[in-house]
C-alpha cells in the first residue's frame, strides 16, 4: 500500500495515509477530504538505511575534520 503526505486545506493538519483503489483518505483531526496531496522525500529501505557516511573521510575517527567533524566516522 502506497503511503503518502496530505495536508488537509480546512484545518491545515499535515498528516500520512496509506491509500488504496478502494480508501479514499480523509483528515484524522476533522475528518475532511478537501486534500492537498504533499510531495514527499523518497525513503531509504535496506541494510545501508540509517548508517553514517564515511565515504567522504579517508583521515582515522581521533583527527577527523571532514565536515566539520560531522561526517560519521567519529
Amino acid at each position: 500500500m502506497p503511503l503518502y503526505e496530505y495536508i488537509c486545506r480546512d484545518c491545515a493538519k499535515p498528516f500520512e495515509a496509506f491509500v488504496t483503489a478502494q480508501r479514499t483518505p480523509s483528515c484524522p483531526v476533522c475528518t475532511g477530504e478537501n486534500l492537498a496531496k504533499l510531495l514527499s522525500s523518497p525513503g531509504m529501505v535496506g541494510a545501508a538505511a540509517g548508517r553514517p557516511d564515511t565515504s567522504s573521510c579517508a583521515t582515522p575517527a581521533p583527527m577527523c575534520g571532514a565536515q566539520g567533524g560531522r561526517c560519521g566516522c567519529q
